[in-house]
């Protein structure tokens, strides 16, 4: 079955309840992995209104913790016996997590799915994307093609490899297109902005486009400023069935996953040989396209997006595949202001990966959660007027992206 037929289903899931920790520096707190994911994962139910013994199945999500991990952390919750589906993909995980809940329900396998994600990191710059988040040997490394693609034609140098290769794909869209570093940085500005009013978010202090542009160089032209940080914390969704929510009252709570896709890398991602392709765009758009086509919806309907900005150019190039613009016009949406409160849409009002943070595990469930506060009126100072649909994007090198669309 493909994906495109996987998210046309006749049968409705539902979040009805979500919750996360609040992000922060690795080793700022004193927990362990399953006490943040008994904190979020107890905040989901309660949010919802359910017990842990309603809990049918669970996905867990997590990069760089041991096996069965998943079964540590929701034992927190109970010994229910349940299964548990322990999940990892990279910085697609948790809504990786959050497709097998949604699967599960609208399979008809189950009424009550849990969806967990959780990342204990450690500190310093994401590596490669080896298992223990360092660059690896790129040789054996599942993201070794990837990384090819960046030194043939960038070479490579002694700088962190994730920036390495998202900052080469800015380079050639500034050469490409003509994309400023201003842009870049008005990326970065617009988010950390967002983030002063979440108190989930790692960071919540404004900074100015030149305070972005003068911060540390991590690899030209990504500054610290634009660059995801490691974090701690842990985020949870509860999915159910249409039958679950008339039985339990809960339509008052329930926002719908209207539509849903994943997509992995095709020939598209290394053919044209440049890292703007090999970093997903290729893959986002494929994966908006399904949705778009399953849902009878496009970008111009939506009122609020949560997207992958791990870097700065990473929120651009989205703009691009998710149809918010045309081919190299991003640099210039986000400078008219389009994309934040009082514009066309608003991205990323969390503060995004940038500012919110980006346990990889956490990461696709956390903007799940953004969303459903969004869609049911409860964002507080970031709220978006009247939003009734929205958009998640979530994407991990080796690869995956996720998008996911949710409708009040």
């Amino acid at each position: 079955m493909t994906a495109k037929a996987m998210t046309a289903k006749a049968a409705k899931a539902y979040i009805v309840g979500v919750g996360m920790t609040k992000f922060e520096k690795p080793e700022t707190r004193d927990w362990q992995y399953w006490d943040m994911a008994k904190e979020a994962g107890t905040a989901a139910l309660t949010d919802a209104g359910v017990a842990y013994e309603d809990v049918q199945q669970a996905a867990v999500g997590y990069c760089f913790q041991a096996s069965t991990a998943g079964q540590r952390a929701v034992y927190e919750l109970g010994l229910t016996g349940i299964p548990v589906y322990n999940v990892n993909n990279n910085c697609a995980t948790g809504s990786t997590a959050l497709m097998m809940a949604r699967q599960f329900v609208e399979g008809g396998g189950s009424d009550c799915v849990l969806a967990l994600g959780f990342e204990k990191m450690a500190r310093g710059s994401l590596g490669g994307g080896g298992s223990d988040g360092g660059a690896g040997d790129f040789k054996t490394s599942p993201v070794a093609r990837h990384y090819g693609i960046m030194a043939a034609g960038h070479g490579f140098e002694m700088t962190p490899p994730t920036a390495q290769i998202f900052g080469n794909a800015a380079r050639e869209h500034m050469k490409r297109y003509g994309t400023t570093e201003a842009q870049l940085a008005a990326v970065a500005a617009k988010n950390h902005r967002h983030s002063t009013g979440n108190p989930y978010a790692q960071f919540q202090a404004p900074y100015t486009v030149d305070e972005v542009l003068a911060a540390k160089a991590i690899h030209q032209p990504l500054t610290r400023l634009q660059c995801s940080p490691t974090s701690d914390g842990a985020a949870a969704a509860v999915v159910v069935s249409e039958r679950f929510v008339e039985e339990h009252g809960l339509g008052d709570r329930a926002v719908e996953i209207a539509a849903q896709a994943m997509t992995t890398d095709t020939g598209d991602s290394f053919a044209s040989g440049t890292c703007i392709d090999a970093v997903g765009l290729p893959m986002s758009r494929a994966a908006a396209q399904q949705v778009y086509a399953a849902s009878g919806l496009s970008a111009d309907d939506l009122d609020v997006i949560e997207l992958h900005d791990c870097f700065s150019i990473n929120e651009l190039l989205t703009y691009e595949a998710l149809g918010l613009c045309g081919e190299g016009e991003s640099g210039a949406l986000v400078e008219s202001g389009a994309t934040t409160h009082g514009g066309r849409w608003v991205v990323n009002p969390s503060g995004g990966l940038i500012s919110k943070g980006h346990p990889l595990g956490a990461t696709g469930i956390a903007q799940a959660a953004e969303l459903t506060w969004q869609l049911r009126d409860e964002a507080g100072a970031r709220q978006v007027p009247g939003a009734r649909t929205g958009l998640a994007h979530n994407i991990g090198l080796g690869g995956a992206a996720v998008v996911t669309l949710l409708r009040r």
